[in-house]
């Protein structure tokens, strides 16, 4: 990692500008991530409901994680070109109405559409935001800074799979999905007033052909390359058992959605212990030790959702999952916002498409590999590959990065 100024070698804003800018990215990320995981804990009723079976409705994860990851080329250098707080606000406003939207669907086909709607505009939240936070403040700040956005992300994963659960018994889950829509709407309004307008750059052309450039100078930058291969493949050993938890919960006689709910609340209380100890991290292990370290974790805590045979124990595991997972992919996105300070929306899009792409494959990967293998061999090889993932980023990544 390079020195604690940014790459044009300025200050940057005040650390007062940094907390405000935070707090209303946060909405955003807080509203997508709400989302995002809310169907989750919903996999076995909606199959029920819809007359579906649950491999299918577990699909719906998919649905949201493909458009998501396939908008991101696009949303890339639109947010360079137009600006990223109005891409952003749109996206937001996109993303309350197909949310809404989910709640009223008379029959499963129509949920899957308006999923992969959502996913779409959900792609533009998270990506854009941490590009801004890489545009405003200065390197030596900057994974602090992003830790906490990623609270209210993380938080977002949280309430939303754990509200998902413990309330659908009172509101349907139409009533869930109404939930996410007002979340969105909460979002939209507050970074549709909470930016200052006059320090937004006028928007310019979109120039394709200079995007089509970017594009191929990052994919030609082997440190891009790692990058990108890490976070795909991280999205596909971590994220294929979240929406199987349910089903495989029923299976035990363990529980249903609520259950389900709080198991995957772990991860996001994982994360948060993460956010908490993120200075503490950076300290005693560096940035490169973290990667190892935080693919162990992953790595065993998948082997104990494996041998588990009650869900409080999976509960405790998937805390472990969410902090090993957060001290890889934190470190993941930080390295990213420094590939290309001049295209940091189009380097984050790359990067959230890779990881999105992974995400969006690892439901019928792990789907297949559970079935043929079972439940402990499926989570075992998820872990072989995710601490092999930490092994091999740490020693490529702590070789000195090329100019962009």
């Amino acid at each position: 990692m390079t020195s604690g100024v940014d790459s044009a070698g300025a200050a940057g804003p005040h650390p007062s500008s940094h907390s405000r800018l935070v707090l209303v990215l946060a909405a955003a990320g807080f509203a997508s991530s709400f989302a995002l995981r809310s169907a989750e804990p919903l996999v076995g009723v909606l199959a029920h409901d819809l007359e579906s079976d649950p491999h299918t409705v577990a699909l719906l994860s998919t649905a949201f994680a493909l458009p998501y990851a396939l908008i991101q080329p696009i949303l890339g250098p639109v947010g360079d070109a137009l600006g990223k707080e109005r891409v952003l606000v749109a996206c937001l406003a996109a993303l309350t109405i197909a949310l809404t939207g989910c709640a009223a669907v008379p029959n499963l086909d129509l949920l899957f559409v308006l999923r992969m709607v959502a996913g779409a505009a959900a792609g533009g939240c998270i990506p854009l935001s941490l590009a801004m936070l890489g545009d405003r403040v200065p390197l030596g700040q900057r994974q602090v800074a992003i830790s906490r956005f990623l609270v209210a992300v993380i938080l977002g994963q949280l309430l939303g799979s754990t509200f998902a659960g413990l309330i659908e018994a009172f509101v349907g889950w139409r009533g869930v999905f109404a939930a996410t829509g007002v979340v969105a709407a909460l979002g939209c309004a507050t970074t549709l007033f909470g930016f200052d307008k006059g320090k937004q750059a006028p928007p310019r052309p979109i120039e394709v052909g200079q995007a089509i450039a970017r594009y191929g100078s990052l994919i030609a930058n082997p440190r891009a390359q790692l990058l990108f291969s890490a976070v795909f493949v991280e999205g596909i050993a971590i994220f294929g058992v979240l929406p199987y938890i349910a089903p495989l919960l029923s299976a035990r006689g363990e529980g249903g959605p609520r259950e389900a709910g709080l198991v995957l609340a772990g991860f996001a209380v994982g994360g948060l212990l993460y956010s908490l100890l993120v200075p503490l991290l950076l300290r005693f292990l560096g940035i490169y030790r973290m990667l190892i370290v935080g693919g162990a974790i992953c790595a065993v805590a998948l082997l104990i959702v494996g041998l588990a045979g009650n869900w409080p124990v999976d509960c405790a595991a998937f805390v472990g999952l969410g902090l090993g997972f957060y001290m890889l992919h934190n470190t993941y996105q930080v390295q990213v916002t420094e590939l290309s300070p001049t295209a940091r929306a189009s380097a984050v899009a790359l990067h959230a498409f890779s990881y999105f792409c992974g995400q969006a494959m690892s439901v019928a990967i792990f789907g297949f590999t559970l079935e043929h293998l079972g439940q402990f061999p499926a989570l075992a090889v998820c872990a072989a590959v995710i601490f092999a993932v930490g092994v091999v980023t740490s020693v490529r990544l702590a070789r000195p990065a090329k100019a962009a």
